[in-house]
């Protein structure tokens, strides 16, 4: 990981001038700083679209491929309008998982550096005392769970009713694991006056109801085809027997790359990365069955690059921004389309290219089919025998 060179925070500060340029769209000074240091010199595609509309004050919906940098997309209007000498909440971000709350809220931070913004993250598995500590303390901006926000909004602690800007970031995921009526009570606890955004990789049914219902005439932004692979990962197929899997991922590992391997269930993961020892084969096991601190200490060593090789349920495949994995293999298949496209894209991260490389068993030819009718050509056969590593272009 980079390392960055810490100043004291700088002093709170209200709206600043926006005259210096990110790509097409003008930023103030503090951000365009905070910007240079995080190396980004020009906004991605999903962020061109999105970010003037939200500094303008209007509703986004945007809809992107997974690793587009909607983060910041959101993160760069958070920053700008959050007035960081008024201490109460004015932006609060809603994601579905742990992980994701704190990778968004470290990404947010970063651009909001030079503010002086105070950026909490809020999520259950985690000791409630320190949130509520940095509530008290005057933070600006949330980015939470829905659970653990309502949690907070029942004790009274956490209060909405002058947030200014609301986000959605994975709402489609967010929906899928059941977290509806807690968006619908967190959404009717902020003033009818806010700004909303909404991101999501695919718009279902529901999706578009919470739109209507929730966002005021929101301009609609869609970059790439839904649930289509980012083009930079070569996507690479294996049949193999189900015996051979554990052979086969070890005929393609190479312990210098950063690889995740995913797997169907959390006994799945746990049993791998023991086997994987028993060779020592170095690996860390990340899934739900994991207390907080265990899974937050594994995502930094993984973040640093001090851990090579992860081992996952699909915890860790709709979100989490780890931009130098350079190999994704799904050791078993993802069981439909979209899961399939949201775990190749943790490789091939803002502009990176990647490989991704996924088993097929006699158990799985139907999932199979659905996968390679949907991608096509993209994804070619890979002959284990011949190669002893992932490599773009075989």
């Amino acid at each position: 990981m980079r390392e960055r060179r810490r100043e004291p925070a700088p002093a709170p500060q209200g709206p600043s001038p926006r005259d210096l340029p990110f790509g097409p769209v003008l930023v103030s000074a503090p951000v365009k700083r905070a910007l240079d240091e995080m190396r980004y010199e020009s906004p991605t595609p999903i962020q061109e679209l999105v970010i003037e509309p939200l500094l303008n004050g209007e509703d986004v919906v945007g809809q992107a491929q997974t690793g587009t940098g909607k983060t910041a997309g959101f993160g760069i209007p958070i920053a700008e309008q959050v007035d960081a000498r008024e201490p109460f909440v004015q932006a609060l971000v809603l994601v579905p998982t742990r992980e994701l709350a704190r990778q968004v809220t470290d990404e947010v931070a970063e651009i909001c550096r030079y503010r002086g913004t105070q950026v909490v993250p809020v999520y259950g598995g985690a000791r409630i005392g320190p949130q509520i500590t940095a509530l008290h303390n005057g933070a600006q901006v949330v980015v939470g769970t829905p659970g653990r926000v309502i949690d907070l909004l029942d004790r009274g602690v956490l209060r909405l009713d002058r947030a200014r800007m609301v986000v959605l970031d994975e709402a489609d995921q967010m929906l899928d694991i059941g977290f509806l009526p807690d968006v619908r009570r967190i959404l009717r606890s902020t003033p009818r006056s806010r700004q909303t955004a909404l991101f999501t990789a695919t718009i279902p049914t529901m999706i578009k109801r919470l739109i209507y219902s929730y966002l005021k005439e929101p301009q609609t932004f869609r970059v790439g085809a839904e649930s289509e692979p980012v083009e930079q990962v070569t996507q690479r197929y294996c049949e193999v027997a189900s015996r051979d899997k554990l052979t086969a991922l070890l005929n393609v590992l190479d312990e210098e790359e950063q690889t995740l391997v995913f797997r169907r269930t959390q006994d799945d993961v746990d049993w791998l990365v023991r086997t994987l020892g028993r060779r020592r084969v170095k690996a860390a096991a990340i899934h739900g069955g994991l207390p907080q601190g265990e899974r937050n200490a594994v995502m930094q060593q993984f973040r640093s690059g001090a851990l090579k090789l992860l081992v996952s349920t699909n915890l860790t495949s709709r979100g989490i921004d780890v931009p130098t994995v350079e190999n994704v293999i799904n050791y078993d298949i993802p069981e439909s389309v979209e899961e399939y496209v949201h775990r190749i894209g943790r490789t091939a991260r803002m502009g990176r290219e990647g490989t991704a490389l996924t088993f097929v068993s006699e158990w799985d030819l139907d999932f199979f089919d659905a996968i390679k009718a949907h991608v096509g050509d993209d994804l070619q056969p890979l002959e284990l025998g011949l190669y002893k590593r992932l490599e773009a272009g075989v």
